[in-house]
């Protein structure tokens, strides 16, 4: 697992504790902010993850954010990609841990 990788996992953890808080997750704020979007595919059996804004409030049902977190994390662990990485990373970007290499960073973080 490399460090980016690691990284999305641990911002992953602290948004999901967010939530269970009662206070709004990074990730769904990043959503509202038009930073990505996160939609069901057309078949309806999974979530797509996607750069820029979200279509408008009509066109999408929002996807539940512990649906959000879990396929996230599942994508990361399994499949690694690294674009998806470090889109992801770049909502937390404000955290301590962020690194700026992460941003511009080649396969593989």
């Amino acid at each position: 697992m490399t460090e980016l990788t690691s990284f999305v996992l641990a911002r992953l953890a602290d948004d999901e504790r967010r939530y269970e808080n009662g206070v709004l997750p990074a990730l769904d704020e990043a959503e509202r902010r038009g930073r990505l979007r996160i939609l069901r595919s057309d078949d309806g059996g999974g979530l797509i993850l996607l750069p820029g804004p979200a279509q408008a409030a009509e066109e999408r049902v929002p996807v539940p954010f512990p649906e959000k977190a879990a396929h996230l994390r599942r994508e990361i662990r399994e499949h690694g990609d690294a674009d998806t990485a470090r889109l992801l990373a770049s909502v937390y970007a404000a955290h301590p841990d962020w690194r700026e290499e992460w941003e511009a960073a080649g396969p593989g973080g």
